[in-house]
């Protein structure tokens, strides 16, 4: 078994990475490989990533261990932004790519005549939504209790 808890943690985030590559390829009928990348999506691979570095320092350690405490405030602060302020992140991206939408759509070439372009704009695939959270508090905690 595993008894790392930085490696329990990237198994736990890369796990959840690569879950969303076949979760989204499955539900978009196409390979979906940009979601490995993206840092929105079920479950959240950054609160996995905590949330089971925490879990598996206080498997380790104790949750009364001072490593635990410190832990716990950085997972604590993470899932936050995740939700919360990446949240903010992802509407603004959002009113953006609406207020840039026709810049975006159309746009003139070299002779003056409109044409349409593929440029998406400002990336909308940032925050997260709390069942996205919960599911990878309870993700991490499965890698962090399985592997250790």
């Amino acid at each position: 078994m595993v008894r790392f808890p930085l490696i329990i943690a990237l198994i736990a985030q890369i796990g959840a990475q690569l879950f969303k590559v076949i979760l989204y390829s499955v539900r978009e009928r196409r390979f979906a490989y940009d979601r490995f990348f993206n840092a929105a999506g079920v479950p959240s691979a950054h609160t996995a990533l905590v949330t089971a570095l925490t879990a598996a320092i206080g498997l380790r350690n104790g949750i009364t261990s001072d490593i635990f405490a410190v832990a716990f405030v950085f997972a604590a602060i993470v899932v936050y932004d995740s939700f919360y302020l990446r949240g903010h992140v992802q509407r603004h991206a959002e009113v953006l790519n609406q207020l840039m939408k026709p810049r975006l759509d159309v746009t003139a070439d070299p002779v003056g005549k409109k044409k349409r372009t593929k440029n998406a704009g400002v990336s909308e695939y940032v925050g997260h939504s709390v069942p996205e959270v919960v599911a990878g508090v309870v993700w991490g905690l499965i890698f962090a209790v399985g592997l250790q």
